[in-house]
């Protein structure tokens, strides 16, 4: 099902600005049992990307209502998109604001269903991350890079793309957040000039801080994830994957996908 502005359709203005500028952020959620998961910290991060933008942010209790009409019965995920909504030709935001609202649900993918592999092979991109603070961290809706990253493979085999930026930092996946650990120490990039900032990242820093482990989150080239004693990729939807292959090195387990798989189930909503 797809709601726009509330009402079921799929179709928005051509006019409208998430299709003319990628002006617009999104939420990609999962839901069980009809209900979302996470919602807490999903709408919490929807405000604050939308503040970001200076969009107006949908009130809560309507957007729920409307992420359980259109959620799947069973394990499903919701997108939630919200645009600057239709306006004139030009670059300049409409001096009246009317948002674009879309909310939509699909079926669980394969590959973030219960009986799906943990352990996930990924490769280097060679696209590099442009830095721009004013939209790190942020889910906006122009994913060009993301796109021409995910184009450098059609392997099967490859689960996920690992992206530096153009300075050479590691920042993270082209669909996850990376997490890595050595020495019992819990180690993700910096997301303050690029990257996006996942709702699943922001509840794994938690959990692990409320678990005493200690968290470094910094600018790291790809020798410390190689010198890593595992290697982890997160989102709202497949949770946390071990990255068993990264190109031609292998790591075996060393427990920590599941600490951080049962710290982000336990994670309080």
């Amino acid at each position: 099902m797809i709601l726009v502005n509330g009402q079921r359709s799929d179709s928005v203005s051509a006019l409208d600005r998430g299709l003319a500028y990628g002006d617009g952020i999104f939420r990609t959620l999962r839901t069980h049992a009809g209900q979302p998961l996470w919602w807490r910290d999903q709408y919490a991060k929807l405000a604050a990307d939308a503040a970001a933008l200076a969009l107006a942010c949908p009130d809560e209790a309507d957007l729920l209502a409307e992420v359980d009409q259109v959620a799947e019965t069973g394990k499903g995920v919701v997108k939630i998109m919200l645009t600057r909504g239709a306006g004139a030709r030009g670059y300049a935001p409409p001096a009246a604001q009317a948002c674009t609202r879309i909310v939509l649900s699909t079926p669980l993918p394969p590959h973030a269903r219960p009986d799906a592999a943990v352990d996930v092979t990924a490769r280097w991109c060679t696209l590099r991350l442009a830095r721009q603070p004013r939209l790190a961290g942020i889910k906006h809706l122009n994913r060009l890079e993301n796109v021409l990253a995910r184009a450098e493979w059609d392997d099967p085999e490859i689960f996920e793309g690992l992206l530096c930026d153009d300075g050479g930092a590691a920042i993270g996946g082209v669909m996850s957040n990376l997490f890595w650990a050595r020495q019992g120490e819990l180690f993700t990039p910096d997301l303050s000039q690029c990257g996006v900032a996942g709702v699943a990242r922001t509840r794994l820093l938690r959990a692990a801080m409320r678990r005493g482990i200690r968290t470094h989150v910094g600018q790291f080239s790809p020798d410390a994830i190689l010198a890593a004693d595992e290697v982890m990729i997160c989102n709202s939807v497949i949770g946390v994957r071990r990255v068993a292959r990264l190109d031609d090195v292998t790591w075996l387990p060393a427990g920590w996908t599941d600490i951080l798989k049962t710290a982000l189930d336990d994670e309080v909503d």
